[in-house]
């Protein structure tokens, strides 16, 4: 009987991949855990590194982000933060704007300022790191 048992009501391809119909969020769930740990340390370091500095002024902190070591963590930082912050609106849009149209709006104006945001800061680091010449 194919009906009963376990995957009995699965597709060939959903029994050999063991998903079910939600398989696809699990994904989307793990990235959004690892994001999150990763930022844990990334944050950390970063309030400690800043509130370490002698003064907080501009050329204090451009000397502190042209080292090569704190322009790496930076990097690390914006485009964690940047795509932990996408996941996690895009969960909220997906589970609580009910009109397709709008939600696929909102989705691509949230992707859209996402990516600005994180290719300003990512260029803002890399030109740091370099001295300007970026």
């Amino acid at each position: 009987m194919s009906g009963q048992g376990p995957g009995g009501m699965r597709s060939p391809l959903g029994r050999a991949l063991g998903l079910g119909t939600a398989g696809g969020g699990v994904g989307h769930w793990w990235a959004q855990r690892v994001s999150a740990i990763a930022l844990v340390p990334l944050g950390a370091w970063f309030v400690v590194a800043l509130l370490s500095l002698p003064n907080r002024g501009y050329a204090t902190v451009y000397a502190w982000a042209a080292r090569p070591l704190n322009s790496v963590l930076l990097l690390l930082l914006v485009v964690v933060g940047c795509q932990h912050s996408y996941a996690g609106l895009q969960v909220v849009v997906e589970d609580y704007v009910p009109d397709q149209g709008r939600k696929l709006v909102s989705l691509l104006l949230l992707r859209f300022v996402h990516v600005l945001a994180a290719a300003a800061a990512v260029l803002a680091v890399v030109r740091i790191a370099l001295g300007g010449l970026a």
